[in-house]
């Protein structure tokens, strides 16, 4: 019985606690150790990734309408519609939910990225298998025992448990807030972090009231010399537990969050907040907001604005903004970037007044160190899959893969460790990346490659510069990261260059160019529209 097995098996009554130990974007084929490298490596151990989990599979087409096909979106979706005039806009192609506009705020102080049309090939539309598949960041077909996040945390700390609580790391590795520890947060052997299981149960840990003593052995029954483990692991507990109500003690809130229990992940992100202002190493916490599998009663009939898909995206849109206003306060903000998941999006059309399991749907990122605004079109309501299904935009493993490396700093072992496969990142973040070929090709801004006109719908002029004459190869690839062109190779001097590509036979959507010379490597990206 492996150990993972048994503590999985196990759950929080075995510990005997409320909480449970368990831009562009460029790439540089070589690092040198050069101050700035280390500084910017060192600066990353300070960042914090907040994923927030949204279960049962959010419509993304009610979440953010697209304004540029209203008569399509009537037509197919009568039951849950929002009238047009109680859309909020937020540019001329896409409207807001009402009950979702306040993060236009953020939009509009450009902390907020919007990458549409997130899914994976051939989406399981279950929400237990599509669940595993974005924890684990795995293929539809491949099944993994650990999280993508586990991982990432494991390969930083490859003896975890053993060892921990040390003085270079105090805290938990990771947190997760809100029901049991999931698979996200799995790593090779154990679960890489620690559950807070909800308000109540933090706020007797902070107050002390928490037990942490308990007849462990009582519990577990026929466990073997799988006992010493568990006492292991609950004496690892009450560390971090003392850890834990030190930080709190310390931390403080200056946004006012609504009050307790009227918000269910502004609850969870006020505490949150609290713990990285009392100075909490932890670099991942995961948050959850359930409900959003709404199947018949999304919206009220009388008021298609209001119903359980509203509230959702009220509760939503409020934990985002007064999190973000609260990091502000407190001088954080730069150091904290949240992201949202959902296992999977709705279908285009309604069934009665709900929406059925569907493919493809938006994920936000917020917090200052975004690149501000959307990737992606919105997705076509007509051009559909053969089950009448949303098309596929960007593998959510690009957005998993660009935020451990513009954000972690992820170098390319660490990576395919985590992600076992290469994905094509996006831009998401405006945070210098060490992976950034400054290193490779010296001067402190780095290579600079853009097209021009961008979004194109013919020929585009590619421009770039060259710091020294050598081997260059231009290709071209889709949203998956294939390789579709050459668009040219060869021998070029040094200094600015510049190639005209034709894009006319290309289908609209998001491509990604890369230059690869001897030295490293730069991409960017080319909007195709029709």
């Amino acid at each position: 019985m492996k150990r993972r097995d048994f503590l999985t098996g196990l759950g929080s009554a075995a510990i005997g606690l409320p909480l449970v130990l368990d831009g562009f974007t460029t790439r540089a084929f070589a690092e040198s150790p050069t101050l700035k490298h280390v500084a910017a490596l060192a600066a990353a151990q300070d960042r914090v990734l907040v994923l927030i989990q949204l279960s049962g599979g959010n419509d993304g087409i009610n979440t953010l309408i697209p304004l540029d096909q209203l008569s399509t979106y009537y037509r197919i979706r009568q039951a849950v519609a929002i009238p047009e005039n109680r859309i909020v806009k937020l540019n001329d192609a896409t409207g807001l939910h009402p009950r979702f506009a306040p993060i236009k705020s953020l939009f509009d102080d450009g902390n907020l990225a919007i990458v549409n049309g997130v899914s994976y090939p051939t989406v399981n539309q279950s929400h237990f298998r599509s669940t595993d598949i974005w924890f684990t960041a795995s293929e539809s077909d491949q099944y993994l025992s650990s999280g993508w996040l586990g991982r990432f945390v494991n390969y930083e700390a490859p003896n975890f448990p053993t060892g921990y609580p040390n003085d270079k790391n105090p805290d938990p590795l990771a947190i997760e807030i809100g029901g049991a520890m999931s698979l996200t947060l799995q790593g090779n052997t154990n679960a890489m972090g620690m559950t807070i299981r909800d308000l109540s149960a933090f706020e007797q840990l902070v107050s002390g009231q928490a037990s942490t003593g308990g007849s462990v052995a009582q519990r577990t029954g026929k466990a073997g010399n799988r006992i010493d483990f568990i006492r292991d692991v609950q004496a690892q507990s009450q560390k971090y537990s003392t850890r834990i109500r030190a930080v709190a003690d310390k931390g403080r809130n200056k946004a006012q969050y609504p009050d307790k229990g009227k918000n269910p992940l502004a609850d969870q992100l006020q505490i949150v907040a609290r713990l990285i202002a009392g100075g909490l190493q932890t670099r991942v916490y995961v948050v959850n907001l359930g409900g959003f599998d709404t199947h018949w009663d999304q919206a009220v009939p009388t008021d298609l604005t209001t119903g359980i898909h509203a509230n959702l995206l009220g509760y939503l849109a409020e934990g985002m903004k007064t999190f973000q206003q609260d990091l502000k306060l407190l001088g954080l903000e730069n150091r904290v970037l949240g992201m949202t998941i959902s296992e999977f999006g709705r279908r285009p059309a309604t069934s009665s007044l709900g929406t059925d399991h569907g493919t493809a749907g938006p994920m936000f990122l917020f917090g200052a160190p975004v690149r501000g605004g959307i990737i992606g079109k919105n997705p076509s309501l007509t051009d559909l899959l053969p089950d009448n299904n949303l098309k596929m935009q960007y593998d959510f493993r690009q957005l998993y893969t660009s935020v451990l490396s513009q954000w972690f700093q992820a170098d390319t072992q660490h990576l395919n460790t985590v992600m076992m496969k290469s994905f094509e990142q996006l831009p998401l973040l405006t945070t210098t990346s060490v992976n950034e070929p400054q290193n490779a090709f010296g001067g402190a801004s780095g290579m600079v490659i853009r097209n021009y006109p961008n979004p194109c719908a013919g020929t585009t002029n590619i421009e770039y510069t060259l710091p020294q004459s050598g081997m260059v190869r231009l290709t071209l690839h889709d949203a998956l990261g294939r390789e579709i062109a050459t668009i040219g190779s060869g021998y070029q001097s040094e200094g600015k260059q510049s190639v005209t590509f034709d894009a006319s036979a290309l289908a609209q959507g998001a491509y990604f160019y890369r230059l690869q010379t001897e030295r490293g490597m730069i991409s960017g990206q080319m909007n195709v529209v029709r």
